[in-house]
């Protein structure tokens, strides 16, 4: 009996529209091309209302004579010569001035509330967890407004100042000081400073690892201190003490001289710093919640009192939780800074976006402008940030 060969059975090929791999790719080139579509109908749209309404395009503007003045500026900056260029650059400097202090000083009074809510002491706890309930609950918009309106406006004017010790005023214009006078020689003074910190850098980077090697302990805070103002110090008074003042002198009906601090600027100031530090200070409050409990009792057993615990034990762990969240807080104050427009502080969007927008009428170069300085200011502080979380974090061996 012979048998007869069959024909194995070959699957059948599955057509190009069942494979996850080539509809994946169907689908991304889909998506693509709408949101091309969509960019390619929003600058036509564009292009043809500013055709329809003869509004000129492109950066052209950015060398005619603004022709009008800033009140605070950290550049020169006048009426009469300076161009719409040099009123962004003044917008630009007042926004990363305000952001700058404002991030160091919400930072400090974030991290003392934040310790504050933990502590033993039931009346400082309380105030504490009341000041963030509080400032965390109202908007920052409100809250720039009750500073300038009903706390600066209302301080006397100009004649009738109150002086404070040290010549200095404080009225309805501001807080007015003594204004510093830099000779020639306070080079050398501001040289020996940055030469000092370089100096205290390295030190303290040695002085880690002779203790790492050794066990052996440096007054890295003593020695920090004494380099970086002890050597300016010093080169300040070999050099001739090139630093004069300014005093401001009160007449009968004015002040004159000093250097002014404008009322706009120090209610966004305090402002900002008060309302980011509220939520400053539950991070800080969750981060130290999340060390173990037994680290504080192990530091305990080696007899470390309940400061050098918190600095050397529970604040160096907790950082790697509270970073993160911080970044995000940094972020959110520089932003937040735009809202300087409603009480006429001369940021970047009050300065730029609105002054030069409304004389130029070229909206789409000037917000185009703006918002990529906003998001290169958040990228940037985003950057150190990052590159600050990946040091604090814990490397396993």
């Amino acid at each position: 009996m012979t048998s007869i060969p069959t024909e194995t059975a070959q699957p059948g090929k599955a057509s190009l529209f069942y494979d996850p791999k080539i509809r994946g790719y169907v689908y991304q080139l889909a998506l693509l091309g709408l949101v091309a579509f969509l960019v390619w109908s929003a600058a036509s749209n564009a292009i043809e209302n500013l055709r329809a309404q003869k509004i000129a395009s492109g950066f052209g503007f950015w060398h005619n004579a603004a022709g009008f003045d800033v009140n605070q500026k950290l550049i020169p900056f006048s009426a009469s010569g300076s161009t719409y260029g040099q009123a962004f650059w003044v917008g630009l400097l007042n926004t990363l001035l305000v952001a700058s202090i404002g991030i160091v000083l919400s930072t400090f009074l974030g991290f003392f509330v934040g310790v504050a809510r933990l502590s033993s002491n039931w009346v400082l706890a309380k105030l504490a967890m009341i000041y963030v309930e509080v400032i965390r609950n109202l908007p920052l918009l409100l809250q720039l407004f009750f500073w300038y309106n009903a706390v600066l406006k209302p301080l006397p004017d100009a004649r009738n100042s109150i002086a404070l010790p040290g010549s200095i005023f404080l009225n309805n214009r501001g807080l007015i000081l003594p204004n510093p006078q830099f000779g020639p020689a306070f080079q050398a003074v501001v040289i020996a400073f940055f030469i000092a910190v370089v100096v205290a850098i390295v030190f303290y980077r040695w002085s880690k690892k002779q203790q790492a090697r050794t066990g052996t302990q440096y007054p890295n805070g003593l020695i920090t201190l004494a380099l970086i103002f002890g050597v300016p110090l010093l080169v300040f008074f070999l050099a001739g003490s090139p630093l004069s003042f300014e005093l401001p002198q009160q007449g009968r009906f004015n002040l004159t001289g000093g250097l002014q601090i404008f009322p706009e600027f120090v209610a966004l100031l305090i402002g900002l710093t008060t309302y980011t530090a509220g939520f400053i200070a539950e991070v800080v409050r969750a981060g130290i919640l999340a060390v173990s409990k037994g680290q504080t009792e192990a530091a305990n057993a080696l007899g470390l009192r309940a400061g050098p615990t918190l600095k050397l034990v529970v604040i160096p762990q907790a950082m790697r939780v509270i970073i993160p969240p911080l970044t995000s807080n940094y972020l959110n104050l520089t932003k937040n800074s735009s809202l300087a427009v409603a009480i006429g502080y001369p940021d970047l969007v009050q300065v730029f976006t609105g002054t030069v927008l409304n004389q130029t009428g070229q909206a789409v170069e000037v917000v185009a402008i703006t918002m990529a300085v906003y998001l290169t200011i958040s990228l940037v502080t985003s950057l150190f940030m990052n590159i600050y979380n990946k040091r604090m974090a814990l490397v396993e061996r």
